[in-house]
């Protein structure tokens, strides 16, 4: 049943990921299009100035599932590093709780603006507002999904201490597994003297 669970999981973010790819080949295809169309065609498609905003609104709102999921948001974690790993797990579960509210207020917001997103529609295309902003529902629930299961995870005890760090600069992974490396060598070297 866990593995079952994991596998979609898995195809759920597979497939977040492809619709965010497809969403960058409408943005680049459609823009790039319509600026060729209008230098030497000097006409335009109508649709290629509100599609790829929409593919962009769409883009970002499943990326940041995705980097939440795969843990690759921004932020800052020089007080963190401080920390023992009471203190850790403390700011972690206060991020994720926070997160969780947040994203709840992303769902309730846009199920209260629900009607008047349905009933607007695209200047140009005449579609409605609710494709494009509807993804709000879909992103706080999914982020809400991801922090309360981070903090059930958290009170089983199933979150590893480097989680707790949610922040990691590029080539901090390398510095860090060195660093890891040479407190276990030297703890080698401390335990046969």
């Amino acid at each position: 049943m866990f593995r079952l669970l994991q596998m979609a999981v898995a195809g759920f973010f597979k497939t977040l990921e492809i619709v965010m790819v497809i969403c960058m080949v409408v943005m680049l295809v459609m823009v790039f299009g319509n600026v060729v169309l209008r230098l030497f065609f000097n006409t335009g498609i109508d649709l290629s100035e509100e599609v790829p905003r929409f593919a962009f609104v769409w883009m970002t709102f499943l990326g940041g599932i995705v980097g939440l999921h795969r843990r690759r948001h921004l932020g800052v974690d020089m007080v963190v590093h401080a920390l023992p790993v009471f203190g850790r797990k403390v700011c972690w579960a206060i991020s994720q709780v926070i997160m969780l509210i947040c994203s709840l207020f992303i769902f309730y917001g846009t199920w209260l603006q629900h009607d008047i997103i349905a009933g607007n529609s695209s200047p140009v295309g005449q579609i409605s507002t609710l494709w494009v902003y509807g993804v709000s529902y879909l992103t706080g629930a999914a982020i809400a999904i991801i922090c309360a299961a981070n903090l059930v995870r958290l009170a089983l005890g199933r979150v590893g201490d480097d989680e707790l760090i949610e922040v990691h600069e590029e080539g901090l992974e390398e510095g860090m597994e060195t660093e890891r490396e040479m407190n276990a060598q030297l703890a080698n070297e401390g335990a046969k003297r």
